[in-house]
């Protein structure tokens, strides 16, 4: 069993005015998962965000929502690192990627910023950007870059569609059944499965 994911980041912003907006779809992951497993998330000020434990023993792992608002969410991931005393490579970021059609998800043991401001902020307060990040794909707003421009804020913090749905429900199993299979296989290994996962309509 692999043991070096320890902690799994969902990013987005706090508050009800961006639930379920397409910025929050990390955030949505860790929810589906308390639901699912029958835990919930407290607030816990010294980590600047909700915080819950899922799992025993070996592969527990400590779950974190920063309630930093996304531009600031390194703040708190790093609160959280220094707090339980884990590495940056024991860490798992859940964050939206407009570079990737909903449906389909990438994982990467490292990486740049690619224009996102929470991994940005993450990048930044942990003074590296050797850490796990699964990107999870919302969609572009527009094909044309200088209307994809204009329309990225609203596109980023708008609702899913009722059409999306559908797909959004399996992205997100998906990004479940990923966290346990990174715990068992490793990164790599889970990798294969998570970057092949394409969502069909049939």
């Amino acid at each position: 069993m692999s043991d070096s994911l320890r902690l799994v980041v969902g990013l987005g912003n706090p508050g009800s005015k961006y639930e379920g907006t397409r910025h929050n779809v990390g955030f949505m992951a860790l929810d589906r998962l308390a639901r699912q497993e029958g835990f919930s998330f407290r607030q816990q000020s010294k980590l600047h965000g909700l915080a819950a434990e899922s799992g025993i023993g070996a592969s527990r792992l400590r779950l974190l929502m920063p309630q930093t608002y996304m531009n600031d969410s390194g703040r708190s991931i790093r609160a959280a690192l220094d707090w339980f005393g884990f590495a940056p490579h024991q860490l798992l970021v859940l964050v939206d990627d407009m570079d990737l059609p909903l449906g389909r998800l990438r994982l990467r043991a490292q990486g740049s910023a690619g224009g996102h401001n929470g991994l940005r902020s993450a990048i930044q307060h942990l003074g590296t950007q050797e850490f796990p990040r699964l990107r999870i794909g919302i969609g572009a707003p527009a094909e044309n870059p200088a209307e994809r421009r204009a329309r990225t804020v609203s596109h980023v913090l708008g609702p899913f569609s009722k059409a999306e749905q559908p797909c959004l429900n399996a992205v997100l199993d998906e990004v479940l059944d990923g966290l346990d299979r990174i715990q068992r296989l490793g990164l790599e290994r889970a990798g294969n499965r998570l970057n092949g996962f394409r969502y069909s309509v049939d």
